[in-house]
Order: C-alpha cells, then sequence, then structure tokens
C-alpha cells in the first residue's frame, strides 16, 4: 500500500514538472517493481476502481496463469516519455516464462515468438498489466498466451496493447527435455484456446517453407521495380553493429542470457537503423514471428547488426501477380508512397576470443512507421538495396510482408469481420486453412449449446449467438473414428447419403489435408435454379489423445471459378464433422454448422420441429458409414 501511494506521488510530480529528488527516482527505478503474486482479496482501498465502474466476480484462476503490473517510470521510457518496446518484451517475456514453469516445474527457455501487433504507446506514469497462462502442453514444449493492456491510474481507463503466443520449451539437468504433463483447460476461452494452440503449432512449423514458397514464385522485377527511383536512399546507409557484454544482471535464474534482454538489445539496434533511414524517431508497429537459435551465458559478446531491408510504398504489396488485403491500422487516404519499413537484425554470440566462429542466436524482423502530430503515418524514402544480399533481403521483406498481411488478415480478425468467402492463393493457403479449423474448432468450444430435438438415437443442438444460430446434430456410430474419418472426409461421396449434394469435383489438391471442391447443391425452396460453392476442406487427425478428428468447411473463391449464370453462388462461413472415438468400435460423430441468412429458414424449420429432413439426412449418414465401414477403399487415403 506504501508502494501504491508513493507511485501517485511520483506521477503528480512528474505531471505537474515537479523536480524528484535522485534518490526517490532510484528508489523506484530499482525497487517499486511489479508483483507477478495474486492480489490479496478482501483488503480494502487495495485499488481504487473509476466511477461507476461495475466489480466483475473472480472466477476459479488457472494454476499457470501469471499476473504483472509494472508502473512505467521516466527510466522506462524512451525520449517522447512513452514506455520502451524493449522494456516491454521484457516484462512480457517474464511473465511467460514463470507461467510455463508453474506448469512444468523446472526450468524454461524461450523458443519461439509468434508475430506481435503493438496497437498503442504507454506513456510514464501508467500502469502496464500483463496476463500470461499456458493453453497447451505438448510433448516438451508448450504454448503461452499473453496479454497486454495498459492502466492511467487517474482516470481508471483500461486499454488492450497487444496479444502474444511464446513457445516454450521445458528443461531438466544439463539441459535435457522434459516431458510435460497434459494441461486440462476449464473454461470456454480455455478450452478455445487449447484447440487452436495445436493449428498455430502446425503454422508455425511450416513458416519458412512458405516464405521460401511464395519467393520461388515471385517475379523479380516487380518486387524490385521501385529501388531506382529518384531520392532512394542507400540501405548501406542504415547498417548498425553494436557489441553487448552479457553480465550477470543480464542472466536468467539458469544462467543463460535473458530472452527478454536480447530481444531489447535487438530492438535498439532496430529502431537506430530506422532513425538513419528516416531521420525522425519511428515507432515499432509489429515483430515478425522468430525462433531462438540457441542459449548464450554470461561472458559472452552478444554483436547485434540490423539494417533496413525495404521501405513499403503502399499498404498493398503485389507479389506472385496477387494483391494482400489492406493493413488494418488505421490511417488516412494517401498516395502511393512509404509507409512503413522493415528492419531486419539479429544477434550473434562470441566468446572471449572474438576470432571464433559465432554462434547464431536470433534472428528477427521489426515494422517500423513515423507518426505525425496527428498520429498518422509519415511518408517514408525509399530504400536502393545494394547487389546480392541486399536485393535477396528486399524480395524477402516483401514476401514477409505479404505472409504479415495474412496472418493478420486471415488468422487475427473476428469471423465477423472477414468476408465469408476469402480469395484462395498459394501465398495464404497456410492461413486459410488454419482459419478454416480454428473457426469450427472454435464453434466446438463453445458452452451453451441447448438441446433442441432427439430423434432415436440422432440428437440436435442449437447455440443462439448475436449475429449467428448455429447448429450441432450427433449420434453414436458403430465404426472406427478413423473410419468414419476418411469417408466424411471426401465430398465427392457425399451426394450417397445427403440428397442436398448433386456432385462434388476436385477443383485443386492443396496438399494431403487440404482440398478444394466445386459442389453443386439441389434448388433452395423458392430458388429456380440450383446452388453451387467454391469449398475449401482441410482435414486433421487428432494431436494428442482425447482429440476428435476434424474435417473443417469454408467458402473461398478462385479466378478459375468464377460465378456462373446457371447457378445461385452459396457461401458457408464454417461448418464440418467432428469424430471422437468412444471404444475401439464406437465413434460419436458430429456435425456443426453455423447458419447462413439463405439457410436460415430451413435450420429453423427443422429446429422448431416442422420438419425432419437434417435428422433424416444424418440417419442416412449412419447407413453410408455402416454400409461402408468394411469397404478396403475407405481405407486408403482417398481424400
Amino acid at each position: 500500500r506504501a508502494t501504491l501511494l508513493l507511485s501517485r506521488c511520483l506521477l503528480k510530480m512528474v505531471k505537474g514538472n515537479i523536480i524528484v529528488p535522485e534518490e526517490i527516482l532510484s528508489f523506484c527505478c530499482n525497487g517499486l517493481q511489479g508483483s507477478t503474486s495474486p492480489p490479496r482479496a478482501g483488503e480494502p482501498g487495495e485499488r481504487e476502481e473509476a466511477p461507476g465502474a461495475m466489480a466483475s466476480p473472480s472466477p476459479a484462476r488457472n494454476p499457470t496463469e501469471v499476473q504483472m503490473s509494472q508502473l512505467v517510470l521516466p527510466c522506462h521510457t524512451n525520449h517522447r516519455g512513452e514506455l520502451s518496446t524493449g522494456q516491454l518484451l521484457k516484462w512480457i517475456d517474464t511473465a511467460a516464462c514463470l507461467s510455463a514453469e508453474r506448469h512444468a516445474g523446472c526450468p524454461c527457455v524461450t523458443a519461439s515468438m509468434d508475430d506481435i501487433y503493438f496497437e498503442h504507446t504507454i506513456s510514464v506514469g501508467q500502469v502496464v498489466n500483463i496476463k500470461a497462462k499456458v493453453n497447451r502442453a505438448f510433448n516438451s514444449s508448450m504454448e503461452v498466451g499473453i496479454q497486454v493492456s495498459y492502466e492511467d491510474l487517474c482516470s481508471g481507463k483500461h486499454c488492450s496493447i497487444c496479444k502474444a503466443y511464446a513457445t516454450f520449451v521445458a528443461q531438466g539437468p544439463l539441459g535435457s527435455k522434459v516431458r510435460l504433463k497434459p494441461l486440462t483447460p476449464q473454461t470456454e476461452e480455455e478450452k478455445i484456446e487449447y484447440s487452436i494452440a495445436a493449428e498455430r503449432r502446425r503454422m508455425r512449423l511450416v513458416h519458412k517453407d512458405t516464405l521460401k514458397d511464395l519467393l520461388t514464385r515471385s517475379p523479380r522485377e516487380t518486387e524490385l521495380e521501385t529501388r531506382d527511383g529518384s531520392g532512394a536512399v542507400p540501405a548501406e546507409r542504415t547498417r548498425v553493429e553494436s557489441v553487448e557484454l552479457v553480465l550477470p544482471p543480464h542472466a536468467n535464474h539458469q544462467g543463460n542470457t535473458f530472452g527478454g534482454q536480447i530481444m531489447a538489445w535487438m530492438e535498439n539496434v532496430a529502431t537506430i537503423a530506422a532513425s538513419r533511414l528516416c531521420h525522425a524517431h519511428p515507432t515499432l508497429r509489429a515483430i515478425e514471428m522468430f525462433h531462438f537459435r540457441g542459449p548464450s551465458q554470461v561472458g559472452d559478446r552478444l554483436v547485434l547488426k540490423a539494417i533496413v531491408n525495404n521501405a513499403f510504398k503502399n499498404r498493398w504489396v503485389l507479389v506472385a501477380g496477387v494483391p494482400s488485403p489492406p493493413s488494418p491500422w488505421p490511417s488516412p487516404p494517401s498516395p502511393l508512397l512509404s509507409r512503413s519499413m522493415e528492419v531486419g537484425v539479429s544477434a550473434e554470440a562470441y566468446g572471449q576470443e572474438m576470432s571464433i566462429s559465432p554462434r547464431h542466436i536470433n534472428s528477427a524482423f521489426m515494422t517500423f512507421v513515423v507518426l505525425d502530430q496527428e498520429g498518422h503515418p509519415r511518408t517514408l524514402p525509399m530504400v536502393a538495396p545494394e547487389p546480392g544480399d541486399g536485393e535477396r533481403r528486399y524480395r524477402e521483406a516483401s514476401a514477409r510482408k505479404k505472409i504479415r498481411l495474412d496472418r493478420k488478415y486471415v488468422v487475427s480478425c473476428k469471423q465477423t469481420e472477414v468476408p465469408l468467402s476469402v480469395p484462395w492463393d498459394q501465398s495464404n493457403k497456410v492461413y486459410l486453412s488454419y482459419n478454416n479449423v480454428s473457426a469450427l474448432k472454435m464453434l466446438v468450444a463453445k458452452a451453451n449449446w441447448a438441446l433442441a430435438r432427439e430423434k432415436e438415437k440422432v440428437r440436435m443442438y442449437t447455440l443462439e449467438e448475436d449475429k449467428f444460430l448455429s447448429f450441432r446434430i450427433e449420434m453414436s456410430v458403430c465404426i472406427t473414428a478413423s473410419r468414419a474419418f476418411s469417408l466424411l472426409s471426401n465430398l465427392r461421396r457425399r451426394h450417397e447419403w445427403d440428397s442436398h449434394y448433386v456432385s462434388a469435383e476436385i477443383v485443386q489438391k492443396v496438399d494431403d489435408d487440404d482440398m478444394i471442391y466445386h459442389v453443386v447443391s439441389q434448388k433452395l425452396q423458392h430458388e429456380n435454379k440450383p446452388q453451387d460453392f467454391v469449398i475449401l476442406a482441410s482435414r486433421r487427425k487428432p494431436c494428442s489423445k482425447g482429440d476428435p478428428y476434424v474435417v473443417a468447411f469454408r467458402s473461398v473463391t478462385l479466378p478459375t471459378h468464377p460465378a456462373r449464370a446457371e447457378f445461385t453462388r452459396g457461401e458457408t462461413l464454417c461448418s464440418g464433422f467432428c469424430i471422437w472415438p468412444e471404444s475401439e468400435e464406437m465413434s460419436k460423430v458430429a456435425y456443426y454448422n453455423q447458419a447462413m441468412p439463405g439457410y436460415l429458414n430451413y435450420v429453423t424449420t427443422n429446429v422448431a420441429g416442422l420438419s425432419s429432413d437434417i435428422c433424416s439426412t444424418f440417419e442416412a449418414c449412419e447407413k453410408f458409414l455402416l454400409k461402408n465401414k468394411e469397404d478396403l477403399i475407405s481405407r486408403m487415403q482417398d481424400f
């Protein structure tokens, strides 16, 4: 309580331009640090709420959850009085590591960090609140979700800063891997994060291949066309090299260099490189997904190198002839000029003799903008890359920007913010597949399903939300889950049990787990022509015990299959099957569908009991599965 009062006095002194004695600042910077302990309940005066604020009930705490609150002091800020991003990264990494170690019960190290998008800056005197908890544990690694917000102590205002996902690896004696105990999610939110964590892990593993594939198909002349423009700044002028000696205060409790400290050093040299291009003070907007390649220890010399790779001339990036979605950052209409830049930064570790080959620790790519007085991105000079490696980095930066936009546009947006039929192409196939499967998993994890009808073995449930009516229909079938998965994931056979389907042809085989189909269905009531769909079908086998087999469907658009006059083009936002094994020969088969407006009347008629068409179709599905469960063809991967 004394430290809270001291912080408020300090805040008033700073805002009132009162000189603060050096002893107080020193004490605050070194002694007044945030707490990672849960707040004590029942103590009056522990926190003042804004007038009219509603007190929310305290749900049961996740045992891995860590909460950290840090008061932003002058020693944490940059020249603008805003919290240094490097300092924020330190706090984020600390909170995430503590959460990981609560679950593992042993030391953990940072393996990777997904993309981080910073939505707002934080000023001196405000409080940073960080919440971290383990979303899912795999064999020896785990995903930790981190939410960062700020709190203004004077107004009581709270605002989100960023959301991040970090991967940590548990380490035993001498660096050996530790097998982690499974995590059991309790709340609806935890179940959703647990389910989608497997998809995020899959996306991380293919990230490098996605970039390589995109670069292979990208025309060099398209991406290098701006380097000959007048007034372009040679990239070499932005190059920065700095060395840091790793001292005991920079090490974590395991003796290795603290991951958050390395990130802070990298952010520092990246900011200098960006400043050399724009001759102003840049703001960090995003950090791309990066991986720690290895550890460094106390006594190492870390050499940090940074250079501006590219300055992007507009908010659209043309790669392989396909335009990316617009950036979600708010900005006013503007001519097609540079508004952001990518800085590449690397960290290498040397021993005392720097003549020995270095150990590569990490590489990262950071996106900066320069804001004007109204908070809008300013125009930046173009970059002229040097031949060879500079041109390679220039092209890779363009590809990474497209991938970042795909990830943010397709993966991060809420379902209601994404167009129903998203354009499909090779560069965004990974993220559309992720979105397809994760949307279905989120629907499955919802808690408020209500039983609407029950007809013999078939049960129908509904979920009413603000903008959607979803339904789930399920039954137990005497068939192995893997066999049912093989049969139901092949849309070419769906007409054998679903009378609404006329035909389904494969348009494109994306990979072993994803297919694009052109589907023709029967005429809807009051329609004079049949419907057709272009559907991405994504299937997933269980990641671990207890996970279902998943077959997810969503509409996409393809240039080769535009809407045609003889059909009414239909769309599906989220639908698919989940199949759980109940025993060696029994499975629970469930079908989910987020009903679209054109389909709504059909669904509500069945929910109200005025029709049994959906139940009859699912009974036909059971007969199809039983008839074909011994078919040798279904044992093959005919998807």
